[in-house]
């Protein structure tokens, strides 16, 4: 029996807001996050390793009326199994080589969290080393998409995507290298924002993911939410080889603030002009109709973008990436890592990085920075670029499989259905995707709004204009 039926009611910042006021405890709200996870996780397999006994040490110990409590304390939260670091816990990154990889400390982001007084419950599902657009590990098995179980909950944080759509917990931390946040939020109709590079800190143990490529921040049902926890988590540390650029207000002020009239353009083809799916044009052209009805001025335009030469760089820096990672998990290990260690597309795309130079990573690096000052110049004549997240609708299971042999026809489907999500993790530019869709199939789909580096609190006040143009707290699935 539920202890708090109307949790699901309740964004984090609501939830907080009930056990600050004392209508429900610490231990009370971690109890009923935990029971729904034991109803409906099997179901989705989104969780794939829980911290309960940790979480209710945590809760009993939280005293919300305490000055340092933190503004989500008693709050339920999940980490992404990947890169993130909780002492004395294991981070997996999704794959059976690092099952014994137990912290002997807290990521920076980690500690944050703890800080504003989140309560972590466990770890959600991932693609091995985050490497698709899919969440389908053999280690740990398929997470479900809750609005149709045949189907992807998108990658790599696609138990996080998951986890929010089913109401286990409001909020979850993910990572995004090429599209991980957004993707499985499109999929799942929720909210999700790769911010600025370098918003969120990667220390203390790395400087940056992927050469840049990648970022720490947050999947939520709210805007609000997704805010609150940037607030909670940005900012520079010592020894970050790069900072985002400064912001000194707060980005949850930013969502309540209605935006100034923005010129935004749309975009219904990929970046080399290739035709998406009619059903991810039709989200595009109704998210346009909505932000010209708001008052925005709206047309049709995209960026002059190589899709191919970003094509060849992202592939190259990925693969050059997860050949030191498998090198330093031998080192670890004191031993080689070999095939059957990993997926079968992870040991190829390590292996492909042999064949790769010290020029060809630079000359990668160089095309990523080029990249960035075509759409620095695009953002001069725009303040917005909007298109659909992911280029189809949900996929069914295993469409894009880490247990392919053939790197070639996975990194040519991984790239023509992420098509839209990379360019900014090459750019570093702040993006979010946006459920405003659903299709005749009752299948989400979302839109993704992008703007000028270090914008992200125009991003926030433009998402949260459209979350109160067209709600969509209440839209969930029946998985129960």
């Amino acid at each position: 029996m539920s202890l708090f039926p109307e949790y699901e009611r309740y964004d984090a910042i609501g939830l907080a807001g009930l056990v600050r006021d004392r209508a429900i405890s610490p231990l009370e709200l971690i109890e009923e996050a935990i029971r729904r996870i034991e109803l409906i996780n099997p179901a989705i397999n989104a969780v794939v390793h829980t911290l309960y006994d940790e979480a209710r040490r945590v809760a009993a110990a939280t005293d919300p009326s305490d000055p340092l409590a933190g503004p989500l304390a008693g709050v339920p939260f999940l980490l992404k199994d990947l890169n993130i670091l909780y002492k004395g816990q294991r981070t997996s990154n999704g794959g059976r080589l690092w099952q014994d990889n137990v912290a002997d400390h807290d990521s920076t982001i980690t500690a944050r969290y703890r800080a504003a007084g989140l309560i972590v419950l466990g770890y959600t599902n991932t693609a091995e080393l985050g490497l698709a657009c899919e969440t389908a590990p053999s280690a740990f098995g398929p997470t479900r998409n809750p609005w149709d179980l045949s189907r992807s909950a998108g990658g790599s944080s696609g138990g996080a995507a998951a986890a929010v759509a089913a109401g286990l917990v409001p909020a979850v931390h993910g990572t995004d290298g090429g599209g991980s946040i957004r993707i499985p939020s499109s999929n799942c109709g929720v909210f999700g924002v790769k911010p600025t590079r370098a918003r969120n800190p990667f220390g203390p143990d790395n400087g940056e993911g992927w050469n840049g490529l990648s970022v720490h921040h947050a999947i939520t049902r709210s805007v609000r939410d997704n805010a609150a926890l940037l607030d909670a988590t940005h900012g520079p540390e010592p020894g970050d080889p790069y900072a985002a650029p400064a912001f000194a207000g707060r980005f949850l002020d930013a969502v309540t603030q209605e935006p100034p009239r923005l010129r935004i353009a749309f975009q219904t083809t990929d970046h080399g002009g290739n035709a998406i799916h009619p059903d991810c044009v039709e989200a595009v052209h109704a998210a346009a109709r909505l932000l010209a009805d708001l008052g925005h001025e709206v047309e049709e335009a995209r960026p002059a973008i190589d899709a191919e030469a970003m094509k060849r760089a992202t592939r190259i820096i990925v693969a050059s990436n997860i050949a030191n990672v498998l090198r330093l998990r031998g080192e670890a290990l004191g031993r080689r890592v070999i095939a059957e260690d990993v997926e079968p597309i992870t040991w190829l795309w390590a292996q492909e990085a042999q064949s790769y130079s010290g020029e060809d990573l630079a000359r990668s690096v160089w095309t990523i920075h080029r990249l960035a000052r075509v759409l620095g110049s695009f953002f001069q004549r725009y303040d917005v670029l909007l298109t659909s997240t992911f280029a189809a609708p949900p996929l069914p299971l295993h469409t894009v499989d880490t247990g392919s042999t053939d790197l070639d026809a996975y990194y040519e489907g991984l790239r023509r259905y992420s098509a839209f999500t990379s360019l900014y993790n090459c750019t570093g530019v702040p993006a979010a995707s946006v459920p405003l869709h659903w299709n005749a199939e009752n299948l989400p789909i979302g839109v993704q709004i992008a703007t000028r580096l270090g914008e992200d609190a125009l991003l926030f006040s433009l998402a949260g204009q459209l979350e109160r143009a067209r709600p969509w707290h209440d839209r969930r699935p029946d998985i129960r």
